[in-house]
């Protein structure tokens, strides 16, 4: 699961980079030069701030304890590693590399272009229609769906049961501890274990 998250942080950084060179290259200048650190300064410092909260953002699920912590520490690290592996390694390095190898500038619209801009504009179009029809004219309605739809959201969150197992799960179970003193000797903590556990074991409720 991390590394699906992180896939998408590697997408989005690059994106950023990406859109920054197509826009120096439709300006006039080379793709070798567009992909150029020094032009790029900018985007590398938004990048870098990207990857930086999002390590902090994941640091209080490195910082959880018990058995949910141990569950999403993992998770967490992987987290925390990833952003600054896609800022060095992928998206002021790998990026502009490729950029300035296929990245080209063109004079004029392909027939690949032209035939995606049209589909983008009738989608656009269609959408348009249905937002005019279905939203804008019945606002009303939409407000109270949109109230209706928070309230639920929170009627489910009260009802619904939270916790690490369901306690469908779980039919009786009793935790005990008990402490030793110092200096004390390993036969004695066998025999008092031993006891201890044909104490437990004469409750009904236990199920050995």
């Amino acid at each position: 699961m991390a590394l699906t998250i992180c896939t998408g942080f590697v997408v989005d950084d690059a994106i950023v980079v990406i859109e920054n060179i197509s826009r120096h290259i439709e300006a006039g200048i080379k793709p070798y030069d567009a992909g150029d650190e020094r032009r790029h300064a900018r985007v590398g410092f938004t990048v870098l701030s990207m990857s930086t909260s999002l390590v902090a953002v994941f640091i209080p699920i490195l910082m959880m304890g018990g058995i949910v912590g141990r569950l999403f520490r993992e998770f967490a690290v992987v987290l925390r590693v990833w952003p600054s592996a896609s800022h060095l390694f992928v998206s002021l390095t790998y990026t502009p590399m490729m950029c300035a190898r296929f990245l080209r500038h063109e004079s004029g619209s392909t027939t690949s272009s032209t035939g995606f801009r049209n589909a983008f504009n009738r989608f656009l179009g269609i959408y348009d229609i249905l937002f005019e029809v279905g939203v804008l004219r019945h606002q009303f309605l939409i407000l109270l769906v949109t109230i209706g739809t928070v309230c639920l959201n929170g009627y489910l969150f009260y009802k619904t049961p939270k916790g690490l197992l369901h306690r469908s799960r779980i039919t009786r179970a009793h935790q005990w501890q008990h402490h030793w003193r110092r200096r004390s000797f390993f036969r004695r903590h066998v025999a008092k274990d031993a006891h201890l556990t044909d104490i437990v074991a004469q409750d009904p409720a236990v199920k050995t």
